[in-house]
C-alpha cells in the first residue's frame, strides 16, 4: 500500500470514529436544537451590523444638519443589534456547554471503563504513560471540534453565505465572486497545506508521547534507577527522545509559518480587489459612502473568522486524529469476557479443579503442561518450586488473567469460562509478591479490599496482618500516605497492607502468592499464624518458595518446567526423600548459616 493511500485510509478511519459522538449529542438533542437556532440568531445580527451602519453613514451624509438631527432610530437598532449578536451568543454557548461537559464525561468514563475490562495482556504490552496521554489528548480533542465545529466553522461559513448573497443582491455578482473564490482558495490552500503540516504534527505527538512514557517508566522505577547509578544513562535516553521531538517540533513549526504566510497573502489580495471595486463604484456614483464603509466592513468581518478558520482547521485535524486514536482503544476487543449465559459463582466454600491443563503465554513457549490437582472446600494446597517452574501462572489462570489452552479450570463442577467474571474475581483474594499500592493513605489501601468498610473492621484487619506496631511508630497512623506505588514503605510493610486488604475482603478463594517473601523470620511466623487462621475456613491455594510456611498444607504439589513431579503433605514428601526433601535440607541449611557465621569466628576467638 503506498503512503498517499495509507494517509487516506487514516483520514477516511479518523471521520468514522467521529461518527461515534453522534450518540452523546442525540441524548441532548434539544439542548443542540436550542444551541442551533440561537447561532443562527446571532450570525443573523452580526450580518445586519453593516447594513445598519451603511444607513446611518448616508443618513449623516444626506443630512447638513446632522449635528441636530440624529439617525436616533438606527442608531439604535445598531446597538441592539451588537448587544443580541453577543447576547445570543452567550446563550448559546451556556446551552451547549452541558452537551460538550456531559458528553466529555461520559466518553471518558466509558473508556476508562473499557480499558479495565481489556485482559492482563493487553496491560503488560502497553506504556502506562502512553495510554494515559492517548486519553488526555483524545478528551481534549473532543472538547475543541464540539467548541470550535458548532461555534466557529458552521457560523463562519453561514456568514459567507449570507454576506455573498447580500452583496450579489444588492450590488454586484462580481463581489459575491471575489468574496466566494477567496473563500475557495483559501480553504484549499489551508486544507492542502495543512495535510502536509499534519505529518510532521504527528511525528511530533508520537515522539511526545513517547518521551513522556519514558519519562514515567524512568521515575516510577526510582529505586532500580539508583541502584545501579544509572541517574545519567536515563537522562541521556530522555534526551534523546526529546531532541527526536525536537526536530519534529521544529518542522511543525516552519510549515505553520509558511501556511500563514499563504493564508495572510490569500487575504490581503481578497480585500485589496474589494476595496478597489467599491471605490470605483463610488467615484461612478453606482454606490454611496455608505455602501463603501458596508463593503468594507463586510470584509473585516470576514477576515477575523477566516484568518481564525485556519488556526481552527488545524487544531481540528490534530483533535481528530488524538479523538480517533483514543477510540480505537475502544474497538479493542477484550480477549477475556463473559459467556452470553454465564452464571453466577455461589458457595462460601467451593471446590477447585484443574484438569489436565496447558498453558503458555506465547505458541512457542509453554509454562503449564498437563497440570491436574484438587482443592477440596476449605483446604489448603499448597505449590512450590524453583523459580519459572508455573506457580505464579496456577494463580494467573485461576484468577482468569488467561485462559487456558488445554484442559479446564472448574469451581464446583463449572468451568471458569462459564462463570461471571465479577462473581469469580469477587470471591478470589490476593495477596501477590509484588504489592503495589495506590498513593493514597494506608487506610484507603487497606479499605480497597472492601470499599466502604467500616473503620474498625479496618483497624481489626490491620492488627490481625500485625500492622499495629508499624501504625504506632507513625504519626498519622492510618492516615499516612504511602507514596507512589507504596515507595515509602518497605516491601514487607507493602506486604502486610497486601494482607491486611485480603483479611477485610474475606473471600471465599484465597491466594498466596509468595504472601511472606518480603518478611524476616521473626515476622513471617507471626503472620504465617494471621494467615492459617484466615484460611482456615477457606478455600486456599498458596504459592510458596519458604517450604516452611506451607509444612501445614493439606496437601503440597512440587512444580519444575510446568510439570508435577510430586505431590502430598510436608511428612510424606519426606519420606519419600525426592525433590521436595532436596529443597528442604538445602533451606535448612541457609536458615542456619548465618548462626554458624556468627559462631565460629567468635568461638575461635574465645579459644584463642
Amino acid at each position: 500500500m503506498s503512503r498517499t493511500s495509507a494517509e487516506k485510509d487514516v483520514t477516511r478511519d479518523e471521520w468514522r470514529h467521529l461518527a461515534t459522538l453522534w450518540p452523546y449529542l442525540w441524548e441532548h438533542r434539544l439542548r443542540v436544537g436550542i444551541s442551533l437556532a440561537l447561532l443562527i440568531a446571532a450570525k443573523g445580527a452580526t450580518v445586519l451590523l453593516p447594513v445598519v451602519l451603511k444607513h446611518i453613514v448616508d443618513t449623516l451624509d444626506a443630512n447638513e444638519t446632522a449635528t441636530v438631527y440624529l439617525p436616533v432610530a438606527l442608531l439604535l437598532a445598531y446597538g441592539v443589534l451588537r448587544l443580541a449578536s453577543v447576547l445570543f451568543g452567550q446563550l448559546r454557548d451556556l446551552v451547549f456547554g452541558r452537551v460538550t461537559e456531559r458528553a466529555m464525561r461520559r466518553i471518558a468514563l466509558n473508556v476508562f471503563d473499557h480499558l479495565h475490562a481489556l485482559d492482563l495482556d493487553f496491560h503488560l504490552s502497553r506504556r502506562t504513560g502512553g495510554l494515559s496521554r492517548d486519553i488526555e489528548r483524545g478528551i481534549g480533542g473532543i472538547s475543541f471540534m464540539l467548541r470550535f465545529m458548532l461555534f466557529n466553522i458552521i457560523p463562519t461559513f453561514l456568514e459567507i453565505a449570507l454576506v455573498a448573497g447580500i452583496l450579489m443582491f444588492y450590488y454586484s455578482v462580481w463581489f459575491a465572486v471575489i468574496v466566494l473564490v477567496s473563500v475557495v482558495v483559501y480553504v484549499a490552500a489551508t486544507a492542502t497545506l495543512t495535510e502536509w503540516r499534519t505529518r510532521h504534527v504527528r511525528e511530533s505527538n508520537r515522539l511526545d508521547a513517547q518521551a513522556n512514557t519514558r519519562a514515567v517508566d524512568s521515575l516510577l522505577n526510582y529505586e532500580t534507577v539508583k541502584y545501579f547509578g544509572n541517574e545519567r544513562y536515563e537522562s541521556e535516553r530522555y534526551d534523546r527522545e526529546l531532541r527526536g521531538w525536537e526536530t519534529a517540533l521544529r518542522r511543525s513549526r516552519r510549515s505553520l509559518g509558511l501556511l500563514n504566510t499563504i493564508q495572510a497573502l490569500v487575504i490581503a489580495i481578497a480585500i485589496t480587489a474589494m476595496m478597489m471595486l467599491a471605490s470605483a463604484r463610488v467615484v461612478s456614483g453606482a454606490m454611496t459612502i455608505g455602501d463603501l464603509v458596508l463593503v468594507n466592513a463586510y470584509m473585516l468581518q470576514l477576515f477575523i473568522p477566516l484568518n481564525f478558520l485556519g488556526f481552527v482547521y488545524r487544531e481540528l485535524k490534530k483533535s481528530l486524529a488524538d479523538t480517533a486514536r483514543m477510540f480505537r482503544l475502544m474497538d479493542i476487543e477484550a480477549a477475556i469476557d463473559d459467556a452470553p449465559d454465564a452464571s453466577a459463582l455461589a458457595g462460601r466454600r467451593p471446590q477447585i479443579r484443574f484438569d489436565h491443563v496447558s498453558f503458555g503465554y506465547q505458541p512457542e513457549r509453554r509454562i503449564l503442561t498437563d497440570v491436574s490437582f484438587t482443592i477440596a472446600p476449605g483446604r489448603k494446597l499448597a505449590v512450590v518450586g524453583h523459580s519459572g517452574a508455573g506457580k505464579s501462572t496456577l494463580a494467573r489462570l485461576l484468577f482468569r488473567f488467561y485462559d487456558v489452552n488445554a484442559g479446564h479450570i472448574s469451581i464446583d463442577g463449572v468451568d471458569l469460562r462459564d462463570l461471571q467474571l465479577a462473581s469469580l474475581r469477587d470471591a478470589i483474594g490476593v495477596v501477590p509478591q509484588d504489592t503495589v499500592l495506590f498513593n493514597d493513605s494506608i487506610e484507603y489501601n487497606i479499605a480497597y479490599g472492601a470499599p466502604g468498610a467500616q473503620p474498625e473492621a479496618i483497624a481489626r484487619a490491620a492488627r490481625l496482618a500485625h500492622l499495629d506496631g508499624m501504625l504506632a511508630q507513625l504519626p498519622h497512623g492510618l492516615d499516612t500516605i504511602v507514596g507512589e506505588r507504596g515507595l515509602k514503605l518497605s516491601g514487607g510493610e507493602k506486604q502486610r497492607i497486601a494482607i491486611a486488604r485480603a483479611i477485610l475482603k474475606n473471600p471465599a478463594i484465597l491466594i498466596f502468592d509468595e504472601a511472606t517473601s518480603s518478611l524476616d523470620s521473626h515476622a513471617e511466623q507471626a503472620i504465617s499464624a494471621a494467615l492459617s487462621e484466615l484460611a482456615a475456613d477457606h478455600t486456599t491455594l498458596v504459592i510458596a518458595h519458604r517450604l516452611s510456611t506451607v509444612v501445614d498444607a493439606d496437601e503440597i504439589l512440587v512444580m519444575d518446567e510446568g510439570h508435577v513431579v510430586e505431590r502430598g503433605q510436608h511428612a510424606q514428601l519426606l519420606a519419600a526423600d525426592g525433590r521436595y526433601a532436596a529443597m528442604w535440607r538445602l533451606q535448612q541449611r541457609e536458615a542456619q548459616a548465618p548462626i554458624e557465621t556468627d559462631v565460629s569466628p567468635a568461638g575461635a576467638a574465645a579459644a584463642n
